[in-house]
């Protein structure tokens, strides 16, 4: 009933991206079981190249975005309004990098960002109230730095998000949106990089882009000619 290319198509959604893993067990890991976030897989691969070692992360929601971060910075705090979720991921989220908050869904949990003068390089507006969140980050973001902003398609039918994505580019933040699937889904989504103009942000590797996840060119010439010639 399908060709043998489209099946080989489902084989590598399956094999490099673990997505039948993440929808069936609902889970946000990688194709080793490693922890990502629920952003859009394009949006985690151009997140997953740059050198976070001396970055400090602020989130805005919490959970396996949060060990995907600290694996990866110097310090990651992550704010978490639901008392359950909260006593959840203390429990389970043992990193000496992550330092997991409970704030009241009220403003105390926007401010949470302002309880002190640290600046971010990082900050992901992932949870509740993010027009007040976005006003709160742009005060927090530091030189060069980025603010991830998931779920931003739903600016078609949602005032919060407009409002979100109205504050980020009047402060100039440089908006770059990534369309695609997600861990857990079915369906496709946008997460939305806001960049600073003088975002400074290193490689890991000594080209960017990197090969990602499929990509035919992290092949050699004799592998690329072998598949394509087993295809035809």
């Amino acid at each position: 009933m399908y060709s043998e290319k489209f099946l080989k198509f489902i084989e590598m959604w399956d094999k490099d991206f673990g997505i039948s893993r993440t929808i069936d067990e609902k889970v946000c890991v990688d194709r080793d079981g490693n922890p990502i976030p629920w952003y859009t897989y394009p949006a985690i691969e151009y997140l997953s190249q740059f050198d976070y070692t001396s970055k400090k992360i602020f989130e805005f929601g919490c959970g396996n975005s949060s060990l995907f971060w600290a694996n990866r910075a110097q310090k990651v705090i992550s704010i978490e309004d639901n008392p359950k979720w909260f006593e959840k991921w203390q429990k389970e989220f043992k990193h000496p990098s992550l330092n997991i908050l409970w704030r009241d869904e009220g403003e105390i949990y926007e401010k949470a960002i302002l309880e002190n003068k640290e600046c971010y390089d990082v900050i992901v507006i992932d949870g509740k109230r993010r027009a007040q969140c976005a006003q709160t980050a742009v005060q927090r973001l530091d030189q060069g730095g980025i603010i991830v902003l998931d779920d931003s398609d739903r600016v078609n039918t949602s005032l919060e998000y407009q409002n979100a994505i109205s504050i980020l580019r009047q402060f100039g933040l440089i908006q770059i949106d990534f369309y695609g699937f997600c861990p857990m889904n079915n369906y496709t989504k946008t997460t939305s990089l806001f960049l600073s103009r003088d975002f400074n942000f290193q490689s890991k590797f000594d080209v960017q882009p990197i090969n990602g996840l499929g990509n035919l060119w992290s092949m050699s010439r004799k592998e690329r000619k072998e598949k394509y010639k087993a295809q035809k």
